[in-house]
């Protein structure tokens, strides 16, 4: 049995103690990539990590609500998390799209709004833009359905194809009316008006919830981690758990408590449910 960790700030201990009082009225949420799953150069090839399922089939049935918020699909998370099915996770919600879709486990269907069409249009143009660019060689274009992501992790100079890529295709998405999200070596084109904050706000007014903890790797974390402290400047205690990466400094200075990498955030949950036994 891993001990639970303290958190580093008193808000972080607050949202704790209250988690801990009062599991039935409080929500978990979490990240996908880069919290239960690893990093990989291919996200195609990204699969939760190992103890992630059985450790959040622990957890759930004694808290109110489990949501996986992530950028990808809906159905791409579930299958690549393998949480259809399972034991424990009856009533998981994942929101996929920043929110755009959502997937819940006691139906096993997914839910979303007509694609925007400036997504076509931008896929339709991206191929052009990478290669005036200069930076075609080894970056790779993730089609996510309700948007497109340009990853260069597998880039000869990730960071220089990164930054020569950052200009053009925030044109590209602007002209298209999306936004570029950026993130772990990759720049995601994507509709405007959802993100992480609202997926997570919206989820936490929807289910009553009076506890929250949120965890997260990336920069497109960071509107979770502002939406939870909103909330607790309004009275609602949460936690903010930084899946420690050395990539995204930003995340880990907001954190409550940083944990290592998605280990660390399956040994936390693990240590939660049996703090809840």
């Amino acid at each position: 049995m891993d001990p639970l960790p303290t958190p580093a700030t008193q808000a972080g201990r607050d949202g704790l103690a209250a988690l801990l009082a009062k599991p039935r009225t409080a929500v978990i949420g979490l990240d996908f990539d880069g919290t239960l799953a690893p990093i990989v150069a291919d996200p195609e090839q990204a699969r939760a990590h190992p103890d992630a399922v059985p450790a959040l089939a622990a957890l759930a049935p004694k808290v109110a609500h489990v949501a996986v918020i992530t950028g990808r699909p809906a159905g791409v998370a579930v299958r690549h998390g393998g949480f259809a099915g399972v034991p424990g996770l009856a009533h998981l919600t994942v929101l996929g799209h920043y929110g755009a879709e959502r997937w819940d486990a006691v139906t096993g269907t997914v839910s979303a709004p007509a694609p925007h069409p400036g997504v076509a249009a931008v896929r339709a143009e991206l191929p052009g833009v990478l290669d005036r660019a200069g930076a075609w060689q080894g970056t790779w274009i993730e089609e996510k359905g309700r948007a497109v992501a340009v990853h260069t992790r597998r880039a000869a100079d990730p960071e220089a194809a990164y930054e020569a890529l950052r200009g053009p295709l925030t044109d590209l998405a602007t002209r298209h009316g999306l936004i570029v999200e950026p993130g772990r070596m990759v720049l995601e084109l994507r509709p405007p008006g959802m993100d992480k904050g609202v997926a997570l706000s919206e989820y936490v007014r929807e289910t009553g919830a009076e506890a929250v903890l949120y965890a997260g790797d990336d920069l497109g974390d960071l509107p979770a981690f502002a939406a939870i402290e909103k909330l607790r400047s309004e009275g609602l205690p949460g936690l903010l758990v930084c899946s420690g990466s050395s990539e995204v400094a930003e995340l880990a200075e907001k954190a409550d408590l940083v944990v290592d990498g998605p280990e660390g955030v399956v040994r936390l949950l693990g240590a939660l449910a049996d703090q809840l036994d």
